[in-house]
């Protein structure tokens, strides 16, 4: 079986790191290597880490010049065949899914599985809006990111670092370019992560959105990318439309 490194990024979350260490540090799959990466918090969030020091690979406490340059951290230590990035907040699905991942289909580049949603009170508000495709490549990203960035192992030399010009969409660069390098991609047909809603992307909202247009369009074309967000707009005014028929 395969060595996994698995990289957690915080800052200043004290009420939601421990859940998130705990989903690593109790998977039955035990070779892993598991980094935690903190940038410099002064809310108690460094006690909590320290109290499970033993368990963890290696901790890394001192500032950073934000999210996708800690990821970079995290990835120049790692020395697994595979990366998993479960940052602060969010948790492997079970105790079993490493496992599970890697007895689905031995030796692929990229393994992925589906996502189950978060509120800020760890309240489930179900399976994401986009769904995992039953079939991933690096053109499955033209209708909307439909992998989530803690659903995605993907192999150590396949991973380059990310890109730092991007500040709140660099993840789904990072997977494309990952997804044109690989020759085996496996779904896993499990829920894998457990996701909470309200990052980074999420509080930056309109910037991400520049930013993953710009993206897309470097990776699929200016035109075709703009014609994909007008069916992307289409599905959205479908969705919304039929949740709220349903609520009614």
């Amino acid at each position: 079986m395969p060595k996994l490194t698995v990289i957690t990024i915080v800052y200043n979350n004290v009420r939601d790191i421990e859940r998130t260490i705990n989903s690593v540090i109790h998977q039955t799959f035990k070779d892993i290597e598991y980094l935690v990466i903190d940038g410099a918090s002064t809310d108690g969030t460094l006690e909590v880490i320290n109290r499970y020091k033993n368990q963890i690979s290696k901790v890394i406490s001192e500032p950073d010049q934000g999210i996708y340059h800690a990821m970079n951290k995290g990835l120049a230590m790692a020395k697994g065949d595979y990366i998993l990035f479960m940052n602060s907040g969010d948790e492997i699905y079970d105790e079993h899914t490493v496992e599970d991942v890697f007895e689905s289909s031995p030796g692929a580049d990229i393994y992925y599985g589906e996502t189950e949603m978060f509120n800020d009170k760890w309240e489930s508000q179900g399976r994401r809006r986009h769904e995992a495709p039953e079939v991933f490549d690096w053109k499955s990203f033209k209708y909307g990111m439909s992998i989530s960035h803690q659903a995605i192992y993907v192999r150590r030399s396949i991973a380059s670092p990310y890109d730092l010009k991007y500040k709140y969409s660099s993840d789904i660069d990072w997977i494309l370019r990952a997804a044109k390098k690989s020759s085996s991609i496996v779904n896993v047909h499990r829920y894998v992560a457990k996701y909470l809603v309200g990052g980074i992307s999420k509080k930056k909202h309109l910037e991400s959105l520049k930013e993953r247009f710009k993206i897309l369009s470097h990776y699929y074309g200016l035109i075709p990318n703009m014609l994909n967000h007008i069916i992307i707009a289409g599905h959205l005014v479908t969705y919304f439309l039929r949740h709220r028929k349903t609520n009614d």
